[in-house]
């Protein structure tokens, strides 16, 4: 993922089942280009997913093409409305687009993941995840981490990351969140014990949708090892066919390294350490009497 276009899973995804129908029909790329008037370098980027701009015209003529039934055409159609990052505005869909130069390539294709996700699934071994920071705690730790940046970027980073934090209070179908954080993330300072007093209050004080519970230290290690942050993200599923419109995804960081992985083994990995960590952390009841009363150590 590479410049200003960066590719998504839901563009590659596209671009999978197109090559996959043309390869079906017995096309090559400038067969099926000259055959809807298109260059065959705009079919090859299409099919790898590095089109930035999917035209719903070269969907439908593709799809005439191949021979695909309606309903087919339809549900392509609608992965393409995903994956065309210039579909909505940008205010209401890709409102980050604003702050283009402070947020990373690979890291806005978490963000078009996490917004069109219907439950995110966290893990988190030392720092509290920015979708649920408060404006005060990502401060002390982005005055840090990017410690070159003017005020007003510091600020935009802030910015940011609460306007995430929308996809959680939004009244139309706001994405659900399971978080397990680990006790270390309770205890290690960020800015000041008054900073980590209001964020520990925040944690304990989360909407319906948000669930919070903390892995101890006297639970050791869960999974035998250390397990580093990650992320699972599951999408709605198409009312028509039950299915998921995109596939479940883990997203790993570590310092400087964003992936992305969405095979049936590595989801499966990723949800085994989940339920073995899970199986140890507190109950939600506790995990929030935990954070008031660290919340309260800090106060003191």
């Amino acid at each position: 993922m590479s410049g200003k276009n960066p590719t998504t899973i839901p563009r590659r995804q596209l671009g999978r089942q197109l090559r996959e129908l043309r390869q079906a029909a017995g096309l090559s790329i400038v067969d099926a280009a000259r055959m809807i008037e298109r260059g065959a370098g705009t079919l090859q980027r299409m099919e790898k997913g590095e089109n930035p701009r999917i035209r719903q015209l070269d969907i439908e003529a593709l799809c005439r093409l191949y021979g695909v039934p309606d309903s087919r055409t339809d549900q392509l159609k609608d992965l393409a409305l995903q994956a065309d990052r210039r579909s909505k505005p940008v205010d209401e869909s890709h409102w980050w687009r604003r702050y283009e130069d402070l947020i990373p390539a690979d890291f806005e294709t978490y963000m078009s993941l996490e917004l069109a996700a219907e439950r995110v699934t966290m893990y988190q071994p030392d720092t509290v995840p920015g979708i649920v920071q408060t404006a005060d705690y990502a401060r002390a730790l982005d005055r840090v981490f990017f410690s070159s940046d003017s005020v007003m970027e510091l600020e935009q980073r802030v910015q940011i990351r609460m306007q995430r934090q929308t996809a959680i209070t939004r009244r139309l179908a706001p994405v659900r969140v399971d978080l397990l954080l680990d006790e270390a993330a309770l205890r290690r300072v960020a800015g000041s014990p008054r900073i980590m007093a209001a964020q520990l209050r925040s944690l304990a004080d989360t909407p319906l949708n948000v669930t919070v519970r903390v892995v101890p230290f006297n639970v050791g290690f869960p999974v035998g090892g250390h397990v580093g942050p990650f992320v699972i993200l599951e999408f709605p599923r198409d009312p028509g066919t039950g299915d998921p419109i995109e596939p479940t995804t883990i997203y790993v960081e570590s310092y400087g390294t964003r992936l992305y992985y969405d095979s049936e083994t590595d989801v499966s990995r990723y949800r085994d350490a989940y339920t073995k960590i899970s199986l140890l952390a507190l109950n939600e009841a506790d995990s929030k009497h935990l954070l008031r009363c660290v919340a309260k150590e800090f106060e003191t």
